[in-house]
């Protein structure tokens, strides 16, 4: 009786306990996870100096970066340095700027508190190196910038294609890059083969997003569309929570249909024919007639060789300076009849059109 006792009181026990979700059955509170810790923005408290010196210890071995510059940069660097020597100064750090060599280097001293320091000094250098201004890379030196070098020189094989996408980052007047940094709030830097990006993490991958997009043939024109909405979805606080990928636009690739033919103008008609496939009729084209040539049962005459034309003309029995003069007559002749034809054309330009 015990045991039919103690069944029928297990499913009561059940039914009284609540239920928990399978992938939350381990999970725990954690005792740093207080209210006052906002998940959104993860606040990053500042690196402070020691108060006194006494409180300071150097560290115990020296971190040191160096980067190459270009030789159109040496101008600008030495008038800047002062400012840099001045700026890694107040972090401890120590800077070199070698004109022989072409190079910067940044280095710890027994002065250096903070340990990161180092790694954003070897940002500024690097970004300094890639043509961004002074005023704009000593920005880096702050906890909540970042910054990312995107190379794009070979992911594109073809010269003339690589500088038309870059373009399109550019876009009009610039118009395209304004667009992107106001919304990503980072600063961006086209330059050569590189492109240089500062500004928080997030804003950040999505630059490197739509950069290398861009370069694979997806204009940024697609990727500001989205990020406009996404910005306006963030501010409804209903919305917060939910999935929307139903409000951002879905782009996908068109086929091009062939262009109609243009035919002379025919009876009644105005100078276009349509394509057989786009007809209304939706009949296939008719394949044209092939005409067979009369059979001959003897073989087609043999064609004359290469020296037997020489032979002909007489440029066999020249000398080998004799042949080299004559070819480059040929070519100049070829080359003055082209240089004609394009001025021709492009006096075609300047000739006055009929009263």
């Amino acid at each position: 009786m015990a045991k039919k006792q103690k069944r029928v009181a297990e499913p009561q026990e059940a039914e009284e306990a609540p239920t928990v979700p399978k992938n939350k059955k381990h999970r725990k509170d954690k005792p740093w996870d207080t209210e006052d810790i906002d998940h959104l923005q993860w606040a990053v408290a500042k690196f402070e100096a020691p108060a006194s010196t006494s409180d300071h210890k150097p560290f115990l071995e020296e971190s040191s970066f160096s980067t190459l510059f270009p030789k159109y940069r040496e101008v600008y660097l030495r008038e800047v340095w002062a400012g840099v020597t001045s700026q890694l100064d107040k972090h401890g750090i120590g800077c070199t700027l070698d004109l022989v060599e072409g190079s910067m280097t940044v280095r710890t001293t027994r002065k250096t508190f903070d340990p990161y320091i180092i790694l954003k000094a070897r940002d500024l250098i690097k970004l300094l190196a890639r043509s961004v201004p002074f005023p704009q890379a000593i920005k880096i030196l702050d906890d909540s910038v970042a910054c990312d070098i995107i190379k794009i020189g070979n992911i594109v094989r073809n010269k003339e294609r690589f500088v038309k996408r870059r373009q399109r980052i550019l876009g009009p007047g610039g118009s395209t890059l304004k667009a992107l940094e106001l919304l990503t709030n980072c600063y961006i830097l086209v330059q050569g083969n590189t492109v240089a990006a500062m500004g928080p993490y997030k804003g950040l991958k999505e630059v490197r997003r739509v950069v290398l997009d861009c370069l694979a043939n997806v204009h940024p024109i697609y990727h500001i569309k989205e990020m406009m909405i996404k910005r306006e979805l963030a501010k409804d606080p209903k919305l917060a929570e939910e999935d929307w990928s139903r409000f951002l636009p879905q782009f996908t690739k068109r086929k091009q249909k062939k262009r109609a033919e243009v035919r002379p103008n025919g009876e009644g008609g105005n100078g276009y024919e349509e394509h057989p496939l786009e007809s209304a009729a939706g009949k296939a084209p008719k394949k044209p007639k092939i005409i067979k040539k009369p059979y001959t049962p003897f073989p087609p005459a043999q064609q004359p060789r290469k020296i037997d034309l020489q032979l002909e003309s007489g440029e066999y029995f020249l000398k080998p300076k004799e042949q080299k003069q004559k070819s480059k007559d040929e070519l100049s002749k070829r080359e003055e009849a082209a240089r004609a034809q394009r001025k021709a054309k492009r006096a075609e330009a300047f000739v006055a059109p009929p009263e």
